[in-house]
């Protein structure tokens, strides 16, 4: 990238916060409106809790969890994602700025934010859900490592919260249904209530994006659905976890496809757009060819799970 690309590129970002101003402002009065304020605390059967050896209780042991092993898997991944909010916020602050429209939603967003890590440990905690001492270690290192975006522009990280933000909806909806157990459900449920108006609120951003700047919102799209990765895709183990909650169908390509990249896509209409010069153009062709290889690749993958759970059901019947 030369010099004059830099200056252009930093000058195209500087437009946009200013052009995008009042779409953020508008967007933050909707999303007070329509957001619920909760209690983290409302969500934790304290009942349950119990002293742990070193208040003279009991440490923990495997069977004092009763959550499915893979739901309590899922748990445990999503608490350690929402663990490096200071490393997201220092990200989005850092694309948006503190000042105006934009400082508010980064401090309604990570006060909002906030709520969850509290109340899924909180319930773990109580609930000998996981086993502490582990889950302690893991927060340690994961937090220390911290999270980066990788230097990204603003286009590409609204376009990125956008998918991730629904993604992060998908997984906590699904993992509280996983779980078996109603009160984790009932707080899964309500956490990815706030992942959801997060997500509308991004999305309705980059759709303003679009208007504005169109081909390299386009590039932006095409940047983020092609390298996408969860923010906790750095984690220990997460290649073992996500390939188990992806077995058990709490998070898979599938949902990826369906649930995650194409309803925001659609709103877009990123396949529909006539505003496109040769660059966007390009972009919206090498994002639709990445889309049908995962679809082909989703489907595979779906197939091998019912086959392999047929198998598993046959040799139980025998």
């Amino acid at each position: 990238m030369t010099s004059t690309d830099v200056e252009t590129t930093a000058a195209l970002q500087s437009r946009l916060l200013r052009d995008l101003e009042p779409v953020v402002a508008d967007n933050l009065e909707r999303h007070l409106k329509a957001t619920q304020d909760w209690n983290p605390h409302d969500y934790v059967p304290w009942s349950q809790g119990q002293d742990f050896a070193y208040l003279g209780g009991t440490d923990w042991e495997p069977g004092d969890s009763a959550l499915d092993p893979v739901a309590r898997t899922s748990m445990v991944v999503n608490l350690l994602t929402e663990d490096n909010l200071p490393s997201y916020h220092r990200e989005i602050a850092t694309s948006f700025g503190k000042d105006g429209a934009w400082g508010q939603w980064v401090g309604r967003w990570t006060a909002e934010e906030g709520r969850h890590g509290i109340a899924l440990r909180d319930y773990l905690v109580v609930t000998r859900g996981t086993d502490p001492v582990e889950l302690e270690k893991l927060r340690m290192e994961h937090m220390t490592a911290g999270y980066d975006n990788g230097d990204k522009g603003m286009l590409q990280t609204i376009a990125y919260v956008s998918f991730q933000e629904l993604a992060t909806r998908v997984s906590h909806r699904n993992t509280g249904r996983a779980t078996g157990c109603p009160v984790a459900e009932g707080l899964l449920q309500r956490v990815a209530k706030d992942e959801n108006l997060h997500m509308v609120f991004y999305r309705n951003l980059l759709a303003a994006a679009f208007d504005i700047s169109p081909d390299e919102t386009m590039e932006a799209v095409r940047d983020e659905v092609l390298e996408f990765a969860m923010p906790g895709a750095g984690m220990t183990g997460f290649a073992r976890s996500s390939m188990m909650i992806a077995k058990a169908g709490i998070y898979d390509l599938r949902l990826h496809h369906d649930d995650v990249l194409m309803p925001v896509l659609r709103f877009w209409r990123v396949f529909e757009r006539t505003d496109l010069g040769p660059r966007g153009e390009a972009a919206r062709t090498e994002l639709a060819q990445f889309l049908a290889k995962l679809d082909d690749t989703a489907a595979k993958f779906v197939a091998r799970r019912e086959e392999a759970a047929a198998r598993r059901a046959a040799r139980t019947g025998a």
